[in-house]
């Protein structure tokens, strides 16, 4: 790959659109998982819980990430309706919206200033099945590294708990 530069819509990109990218998703993991990190840690944020154990944790990660992915919605059974997790909730959905914003237009303005360079025998190719395949192996390690530890102290932990011993939360 030394020496292959990937181009989209005949622009180059450049370690600068990388790395804007790269923090674009680290602020939206960031805001998830520091916000429902806090509130599982604190009386304030198990206050609205139903359920204690991994599916209270479950409760809390989806709270936070459907607030920073979209409007936020909850588990049936978790009440959002306190005034720390309603202010919470509402930063984690400002930070997903607007701070999210922020790299993502840096990005666009990046590309829109560069200009048009005709493909040459070193360009890596973005419409093959070689880059359809990088991109989605990176696309799942990112994912994995990223939630796959909060998931297995959550629901994975609960599939466990309720197959070994049959209970339920």
């Amino acid at each position: 790959m030394v020496g292959r530069t990937p181009e989209y819509l005949g622009k180059k990109i450049e370690a600068y659109d990388v790395k804007v990218s790269a923090l674009a998703i680290l602020i939206l993991c960031f805001s998830t998982l520091a916000f429902a990190a806090w509130a599982a840690v604190s009386v304030w944020g198990t206050a609205g819980l139903s359920n204690a154990g991994p599916h209270g944790l479950s409760e809390i990660l989806y709270a936070y990430s459907s607030s920073v992915g979209n409007n936020g919605s909850a588990f049936a059974g978790f009440n959002a309706n306190t005034p720390w997790l309603n202010m919470t909730l509402g930063f984690a959905m400002l930070i997903g919206r607007f701070l999210f914003i922020i790299p993502v237009l840096a990005l666009a303005g990046n590309l829109a200033k560069k200009k048009l360079v005709p493909s040459s025998p070193g360009s890596f190719p973005v419409s093959g099945l070689t880059f359809v395949v990088l991109l989605i192996g990176t696309v799942l390690i990112v994912g994995a590294l990223t939630f796959f530890p909060v998931l297995a102290l959550g629901p994975i932990v609960e599939h466990f708990i309720m197959t070994g011993s049959g209970k339920l939360f």
